[in-house]
């Protein structure tokens, strides 16, 4: 039976709402080195430009689960798609103040998406979620790419400067708002946590739960770690500031075939241990090889570093509704995830400008990296298990 009108008008909704998970945050990754001549700051604050969103990550998600149970997850969801095009409009206002209030406003918004979607996925597509959580993931990392690549081009060969280059991704979210609001004649509000108490207790209890958390998180230091300073390390190797957003976008192109089979894939087989296992080892070759290979073979390596984030960020997508019974378990173990999660994460940017800062060497802050990706590898085979929290 072909899906009707409104499953076709709830898939472009979720699309347009994926656009803007990221993209908002790979933009200021190929921009750093102007904002921060710019504004006159350091290397350690600069760095929180991308951390200050994976706080706010961290500080919303435990939350999001029961905003939806109170007010509907589309009725969020259409809230946090209106705070996010404030704060994508503030940060593009000139002054560091703006640029990080801006910041959090698109952080929280964000952190609601990144919470809600793969529960809508479980609650509307229960037989679908590896098809479906391909879907947004491509229209994600789609935007992420084009962001990153777009960014240098539209400050410097436009002239539109790094404020200009931050600020057009407000056509994007005013256009999504108006994608989602046919969502909002859904007056039924989802079955969010019937068992919210019982439910938290045994996720925090569970170590299945304290492993796709670990394992999401690790994937989100590594990924955002590289999208805010890959840049700056190609620079340094003596790539332009133009073909190293490029590079940049490139690795985002190399996630999205990716993220659409990993999941596809993984949906059909009983444990994805080995998928897990694989991404955490791929993470090491490729941050070794910027690391110690040839400057020649960079475009192998960033290729690589985009294969393994997107099976990993993929797989930890899918861990929150398959390793669940219920939409409200999805929602309360995406929340634990994303929130312990991110808060680990966000400590990846700013930490690699500091060891950078005090090594003057892009060394010791790979190696963090790696540390990162082994530790990946380990919580991958045991959230990969075929089992649920509840089990």
């Amino acid at each position: 039976m072909a899906p009707k009108a409104g499953t076709w008008l709830l898939i472009l909704g979720i699309i347009f709402i994926a656009m803007n998970l990221r993209a908002p945050i790979t933009s200021v990754g190929p921009l750093v080195g102007l904002i921060r001549d710019n504004l006159h700051i350091s290397n350690t604050l600069a760095g929180t430009i991308t951390t200050v969103p994976l706080l706010a990550f961290a500080l919303v998600s435990p939350f999001a689960p029961r905003l939806a149970k109170r007010f509907g997850m589309e009725a969020v969801l259409f809230v946090s798609l209106l705070v996010l095009t404030v704060g994508v409009i503030l940060r593009s206002l000139s002054g560091t103040l703006t640029l990080f209030v801006g910041t959090v406003m698109l952080g929280l918004a964000i952190a609601i998406g990144n919470v809600l979607l793969p529960s809508i996925i479980k609650k509307e597509f229960p037989h679908k979620i590896g098809l479906m959580t391909g879907v947004y993931s491509v229209a994600m990392n789609l935007c992420a790419a084009v962001a990153s690549g777009l960014s240098v081009p539209l400050a410097s060969n436009l002239g539109w400067g790094w404020i200009g280059a931050l600020g057009y991704w407000v056509v994007i979210s005013f256009v999504s708002i108006l994608v989602w609001m046919p969502q909002m004649r859904k007056r039924v509000k989802p079955q969010i946590v019937k068992k919210s108490v019982k439910s938290e207790g045994n996720l925090l209890r569970s170590g299945l739960a304290w492993q796709v958390t670990f394992f999401m998180g690790l994937q989100s230091l590594i990924f955002y770690t590289i999208v805010a300073w890959l840049p700056e390390i190609l620079i340094e190797q003596g790539l332009s500031s133009s073909a190293a957003g490029w590079t940049l976008s490139l690795l985002q192109f190399a996630v999205l075939p990716v993220t659409f089979l990993i999941p596809v894939f993984a949906g059909k087989m009983k444990s994805q241990s080995g998928l897990a296992a694989a991404s955490g080892g791929l993470f090491v070759i490729a941050i070794l090889g910027l690391l110690y290979g040839s400057t020649s073979l960079t475009v192998l390596w960033v290729i690589l570093l985009g294969v393994a984030g997107g099976s990993a960020f993929s797989l930890s997508m899918m861990f929150f509704g398959m390793r669940t019974t219920t939409a409200g378990e999805a929602a309360s173990l995406s929340g634990m995830a994303q929130s312990i999660g991110y808060l680990l994460a966000a400590v990846g940017p700013t930490l690699f400008g500091l060891l950078h800062d005090t090594t003057h060497s892009w060394t010791a802050p790979l190696y963090m990296l790696v540390v990162a990706s082994a530790l990946i590898l380990l919580c991958g085979i045991g959230a990969g298990r075929n089992k649920t929290i509840e089990s």
